[in-house]
């Protein structure tokens, strides 16, 4: 398989503070993790600075500018109460709304097979006109509309196993049916959205799971709800937001996965679009606040992305 990275060092320069759980160490255990040797092979590319154009079709202008004014320059500024911003942040951003729709550019016009983007900060919380939960822009949001709008796609999938649910995501489409969101995720827990009853326009498919569930919950919920769904729906792209907090060793969640479930999925997943679109997916990271665990479900997935 022919897998590309997209990083950028402007991603550890987004600082939160002592103590918060988003942290610039996250990318560093991330690209350590890449630089063992079984990664030889793996294409590396720079992340590229987004459009404001892109992050228009999913956050309004004025939403956009109010990110971009809360900047400070210097110190940090608290966008809600877990959210906090330093003088990198909103360039911080751009490449990784730069990287999510360059990845998509690259399997769209067969560049490569698929793409992982490591990029902070995460992006799936973020609402139309809300900045919440680390969140700034929707990254994988931003990345379904750039194909749609670019490249013409019809269906395109995003499939997101982060442990918190992807509020954000499903805010942006819950009246478009051109992209299905599915999720795994821990309930109760936050942002308190994702009940399996909010379906949106029968393109959302929430998958929750409890406090305590593994691998064996874990993998019923793909294969009875989250697969099927996506085998009716033969996406033309399929975007995964790659939260690695479901990990057991994970400090803001209770699920009990290992990275071989990582493995797993990333393995189902990537079979569903050689069946769909000939293989075309993008994975781009949300959570994971344990770095032991981050870097081996890393390694387990991007593994699995470069072998099939």
């Amino acid at each position: 398989m022919r897998t590309r990275l997209y990083h950028h060092p402007i991603f550890a320069e987004h600082l939160t503070g002592p103590g918060h759980p988003e942290r610039p160490e996250r990318m560093q255990a991330v690209t350590a993790a890449l630089e063992d040797e079984a990664f030889q092979h793996l294409d590396r590319a720079e992340a590229p600075e987004g459009s404001l154009e892109a992050i228009y079709r999913c956050h309004p202008e004025d939403y956009v500018r109010k990110v971009a004014t809360t900047i400070p320059e210097e110190g940090l500024v608290r966008v809600d109460n877990d959210t906090i911003v330093s003088p990198k942040s909103f360039t911080a951003a751009l490449h990784g709304v730069g990287a999510a729709t360059a990845a998509v550019d690259d399997v769209m016009t067969d560049e490569c097979d698929n793409v992982f983007v490591a990029a902070r900060p995460p992006g799936h919380h973020a609402e139309r006109q809300t900045a919440m939960g680390f969140c700034l822009f929707n990254n994988a949001a931003i990345a379904a509309r750039h194909a749609r709008t670019v490249h013409g796609l019809d269906r395109v999938a995003i499939v997101d196993w982060d442990v918190h649910h992807g509020n954000g995501t499903q805010d942006i489409f819950w009246e478009d049916p051109s992209v299905m969101y599915c999720s795994t995720h821990q309930m109760p827990l936050y942002p308190g959205t994702g009940a399996k009853g909010e379906t949106g326009q029968g393109n959302i498919v929430n998958a929750p799971l409890s406090a305590g569930d593994g691998s064996d919950v874990f993998k019923d919920a793909f294969r009875s709800r989250v697969l099927p769904a996506l085998r009716d729906f033969h996406p033309d792209l399929v975007i995964i937001s790659a939260g690695f907090d479901a990990h057991h060793r994970d400090p803001l969640a209770n699920l009990q996965l290992t990275e071989a479930d990582f493995d797993w999925a990333t393995a189902e997943l990537m079979a569903l679009a050689d069946r769909a679109c000939d293989g075309r997916l993008v994975s781009l990271l949300e959570g994971g606040y344990d770095l032991h665990g981050l870097a081996v479900s890393t390694t387990a997935h991007v593994k699995r992305m470069m072998t099939g």
